[in-house]
């Protein structure tokens, strides 16, 4: 008697989408039923041990370098493997969600890299996710363009050798997608987005004389890098392209992933391109993993954490080090300004300090670095090709004189600024206006100048949350408390109102934005990730 087939994934509770036939193909599908049947209960495993760890943090107030990988980064004989052609030259990286628009202005922005986003740039509308991989394919086959309805603007990709390489950056382990489940059970949304993405499109990239890449974001210890090196070896036998063909690169934004870069590295050495400074969901894990540390752990309003910040230039210069020590590339952070169609002070001031920032990134020994709008390329194609000159990067500075010990990385209270009133009004307004706009499908909004992302929130509500908790008093003499900021909710909602009429704010999900902020920020149980309760309201 033969075995009982497999159980097969269920769509559910989703309308059909046009095209989705091209994505959802049984084959695709039962290859992510296969990842979902053989990974899914160690990622719960990991997301328990999160929760664990973050216990021992609460307890200790304190974090070190792992005793039991000791070894590891005592051996200096281990690189990763070496960077594929495509990936060589990284020395600027666009980033941006995967609607029509944005994948061909991404491509064609004269970025080496487009980071193409199913995470924090992308609501995770069941419409994003199924589209947003129908569009990746349709610019590798070259059947892509776009009309704006607006402005009748058309938008068609240049050639190919002037498209930038996409590193395609999967949802993080956490989260969940409800609308592919199987046997009742939903699957992570890393396995969907990786899976589909992987399946349909590793063997035409190959073609492409490029290859499946990653960005892997939120990831929390070198055990969740072995998680997903596992599925990566996995993949390419299901599918039959050579071990290694793979690469990815980790977002180290998380606070207890600083401890670990050599060992992430190193669990993924055979598919590792590198790893990359995530500003703000490092900031948020910091408040997340210290919020019961005291006031040594309260940070000051969140523009003026800047890089240059002694614990931010430890970390950064850390990443370098590791990074270059093992053959890896370093990536920058995000330089995220929008740039004014009617201000041309406000982008003079801005333009100046991207450029400072990318000078110090390119001097620093990093070998790239993010920005959020094609106007921002060329600042930063113009601070590292002065660094670079025709080198593809510079992994050949190894920044030996880098000495980072344990508790620079929170030495939090370096800082010489403390929080203010205007601070708590800002990531008030900004939580509300990111919230209502990902309430609505929309990933990656741009918020007073700023292209804003889920990274975003989470540090506008943890900031809030923490004040709150550590009893800051602001320099107006008010104190950080619930009713100070219902308070303040209530103004900037009012103040919405007024800006954009009556009719609109009718429109969107105002309301709903402001009550989600202050449930995440003024709950005693802090909600690990917003995107958890926001993803039970998105529709």
């Amino acid at each position: 008697m033969s075995a009982p087939a497999p159980s097969t994934l269920a769509i559910v509770d989703a309308e059909p989408l046009p095209r989705q036939e091209e994505v959802l193909t049984d084959a695709a599908l039962a290859f992510v039923a296969e990842l979902h049947r053989q990974f899914t209960p160690r990622r719960n495993e990991l997301l328990a041990r999160r929760g664990e760890r973050r216990a021992e943090i609460a307890r200790t107030s304190t974090l070190d370098f792992l005793p039991e990988t000791a070894a590891v980064r005592a051996d200096t004989s281990w690189k990763v493997a070496p960077a594929p052609a495509a990936l060589n030259d990284r020395r600027v990286e666009i980033t941006g969600p995967t609607d029509r628009k944005m994948t061909i202005n991404a491509l064609n922005s004269g970025a080496k890299v487009w980071l193409a986003d199913f995470e924090d740039a992308s609501a995770p509308t069941w419409e994003n996710v199924v589209l947003g991989q129908l569009n990746l394919t349709d610019a590798y086959e070259r059947r892509i363009d776009f009309t704006d309805p607006k402005s009748g603007k058309s938008y068609a990709l240049k050639s190919a050798d002037k498209l930038a390489t996409v590193v395609m950056r999967p949802r993080g382990w956490h989260l969940e997608e409800r609308h592919l489940q199987l046997d009742g059970v939903s699957v992570p949304g890393a396995l969907v987005d990786f899976g589909l993405y992987f399946f349909h499109n590793a063997q035409r990239l190959i073609d492409l004389g490029k290859g499946p890449y990653f960005y892997l974001p939120k990831t929390e210890s070198h055990l969740e890098a072995r998680l997903w090196n596992d599925v990566f070896v996995f993949a390419q036998d299901y599918v039959g392209i050579p071990q290694g063909t793979v690469r990815a690169t980790v977002l180290i934004e998380t606070i207890t992933a600083a401890y670990e870069m050599e060992e992430i590295l190193y669990e993924l050495r055979d598919h590792a391109a590198g790893l990359n400074a995530g500003r703000w969901d490092y900031l948020f894990s910091i408040v997340k993993n210290f919020r019961d540390g005291g006031s040594k752990f309260v940070l000051p309003d969140r523009n003026a954490v800047t890089m240059t910040a002694p614990f931010m230039r430890a970390y950064t210069e850390l990443l370098v080090r590791t990074c270059h020590k093992r053959g890896a590339h370093a990536i920058g952070g995000m330089a995220a300004f929008i740039p004014s169609r009617r201000d041309a002070e406000v982008n003079k001031v801005a333009f100046e300090k991207v450029k400072a920032d990318k000078d110090r990134e390119a001097n620093d020994g990093f070998d790239g670095s993010w920005v959020a709008h094609p106007d921002l390329v060329p600042i930063a194609l113009a601070s590292f090709d002065a660094v670079l000159g025709e080198k593809p990067n510079q992994k050949d500075r190894l920044r030996e004189d880098v000495s980072v010990a344990p508790g620079d990385l929170i030495a939090i209270d370096t800082l010489d600024a403390s929080p203010t009133y205007d601070g708590l009004r800002n990531a008030v307004a900004v939580g509300i206006r990111y919230i209502e706009a990902w309430l609505r499908g929309l990933g990656a909004v741009a918020i007073f100048n700023l292209m804003e992302d889920a990274a975003t929130a989470e540090i506008s509500r943890s900031q809030i949350w923490q004040w709150i908790n550590a009893g800051v008093v602001f320099e107006n003499g008010e104190h950080a408390t619930a009713d100070l900021a219902r308070k303040v909710a209530a103004e900037e909602l009012a103040a919405i109102r007024e800006e954009i009429g009556e009719e609109t704010f009718t429109a969107g999900k105002w309301q709903q934005a402001h009550d989600l902020l202050l449930q995440v920020s003024l709950d005693q149980d802090y909600a690990d990730f917003l995107t958890l309760p926001a993803y039970e309201q998105l529709r």
